[in-house]
């Protein structure tokens, strides 16, 4: 089935907005529990004893993020749960922008809110681009292993991204234009650890990005645009899993930011949570 539909068009439009421009949907602490997404009476199941905690990308926050897979997760049985985190000048409802190192604590706090709530011992994280690396730096630094399953990242960027070669420019900027370096820093913390070389790039590498404990899994689309080469998202590293959208469905255009909306991503993160899922490639050409 072609996957055309109004809501979803909606979704890409708004999460376009909020992630290549900045401005977020109106600013929502939390889903309603209706949505059986941050509903804090929810209790794990036997069959699904880890809440998911959903982290959003640069730019967005847990609502736009995540109105696509979130509430799907949630009707597979997943007590499933989201914050914006990171978020400085632009207001409440643009995540992401704080220093990675920052957001990683913030994170932190948050998924001991979750245990503490629901009482289940460990969490799954679900990520979408800064939603992985982040993360990422969580579990190696920040006392995460110990308290995560599964970590599932998808539009995944581990090692930074050249933005199809802007990087270049971005970084001549940087250090030509008298104090601009410090203003980005200040307004997006996370946009300068980006940049590769950079401090938080080499500490989440060294040594390898993965740390045991988890089941690491990082899907990653041939078509992405923002994290380029898409290859940054590729961990191959022993306890880890890699998959390319496009070799699990080659009919799959995905990009970067339509990735928040593709019923095939939503397949291979539920199939990373439970094995037991089988998903299904269907075809889908919203390639931004």
């Amino acid at each position: 089935m072609r996957v055309t539909n109004g809501g979803v068009k909606r979704t890409l439009a708004v999460l376009t907005a909020a992630l290549s421009f900045g401005v977020a949907a109106p600013a929502v602490a939390e889903a309603a529990p209706s949505s059986g997404w941050n509903d804090w009476d929810c209790r794990p199941a036997t069959a699904h004893p880890e809440p998911v905690v959903l982290v959003h990308g640069l730019g967005a926050n847990d609502t736009v993020n995540w109105s696509f897979h979130a509430p799907k997760i949630a009707a597979r049985g997943y007590c499933v749960f989201s914050l914006t985190y990171g978020t400085g000048v632009l207001g409440p409802a643009v995540g992401g922008l704080a220093s990675m190192r920052d957001s990683a604590a913030e994170l932190g706090r948050f998924v001991d809110r979750v245990r503490s709530v629901t009482g289940a011992a460990k969490v799954d994280i679900v990520g979408h681009s800064e939603g992985s690396t982040m993360p990422a730096y969580y579990l190696k630094y920040a006392g995460g292993a110990a308290k995560v399953a599964h970590f599932v990242g998808f539009g995944a960027n581990y090692r930074g991204t050249t933005l199809g070669g802007l990087d270049a420019l971005a970084k001549a900027l940087l250090t030509s234009v008298p104090g601009l370096g410090a203003i980005v820093t200040t307004a997006c913390g996370a946009c300068t650890e980006y940049l590769a070389p950079s401090a938080f790039l080499d500490d989440l590498a060294r040594g390898g990005v993965h740390v045991p404990g988890p089941a690491y899994t990082s899907i990653v689309s041939k078509y992405d645009e923002v994290v380029t080469p898409y290859t940054s998202g590729i961990l191959n590293e022993p306890g880890t899993t890699d998959t390319v959208l496009q070799d699990f469905c080659p009919s799959d255009a995905s990009g970067h930011l339509s990735q928040a909306v593709d019923p095939n991503v939503t397949g291979l993160i539920l199939h990373a949570l439970d094995a037991s899922y089988t998903p299904a490639c269907t075809p889908f050409t919203l390639p931004l």
